[in-house]
Formats: structure tokens, sequence, C-alpha cells
């Protein structure tokens, strides 16, 4: 009897690990491994650098997006110390963000922007959406 109950209790336990472990795997096969962390400063000079470069900014242009680069991402960092935010709020600040941008571009440069950002989303791997 208490051979059989000794067995039983070792299929359910192996069996508990297993659906615990399955369950862990397909979250984060489905990308549930939390948010993605904010760039860090050198990051965050290149990613400037690089739209510096791809718009023929002017070096006032360049240091104010750089400005804006580093309050989004302060800001963006603040929320998600704050707790987890909606992907509505990150929407909202990432459009208020670029519009904050635009402004400070030329007509053509705002193209540009726009052709820029498109290639940088298309590059991105994609999460799939719920």
């Amino acid at each position: 009897m208490k051979r059989k109950f000794k067995n039983l209790a070792s299929i359910m336990l192996v069996s508990m690990i297993i659906l615990i472990s399955g369950n862990s795997l397909q979250a984060q096969q489905r990308g549930q491994q939390g948010p993605p962390t904010t760039p860090s400063d050198d990051q965050i000079e290149k990613m400037v650098e690089d739209l510096a470069q791809a718009l023929s900014l002017t070096d006032e242009q360049e240091k104010l997006v750089s400005e804006k680069y580093f309050a989004h991402f302060e800001e963006v960092e603040k929320k998600m110390k704050a707790g987890r935010p909606s992907r509505k709020d990150m929407e909202s600040m990432k459009t208020d963000f670029e519009k904050e941008v635009k402004l400070l571009l030329t007509d053509d440069q705002k193209k540009l922007y726009d052709a820029y950002k498109k290639k940088q989303n298309q590059s991105r791997p994609q999460r799939r959406k719920k």
C-alpha cells in the first residue's frame, strides 16, 4: 500500500513539474518575458547620430533632437518604474514624442523621418498582437 502511494505521489509530482515548466516555456515563446528595457545613454546617442545622418540635421537640430530623445526615454523609465504602463499609454507617449521631434524638422526632413521610422519598424522583429 505504501509503495503504491509513493509511486502515485512520484507520478503526480513529475506531472506537475512538467505542466508548470511547459506553461512557462509557452509564455516565453509568446513573448511574455516582460517589457523591453530602455536604451542606455550610449544607445540613445547612437540613435540620434543615426537619425542626424539620415536626415542631414544641423548641429542645432541634432542638439534639440537629442534633448527630446533623452527626455522621452527618461519619462519612459519613470513610467516603467511606477508599474507596467498600458500599451495605450506607451503608444500615446511614442506618438507625442514623434510629433515633438517633427516640430524641429523641415518639411523635407519630415518626409525623410517618416521613411526612416518606417524602415526602422520593418527591420524590428514584430510582436504578435493578442
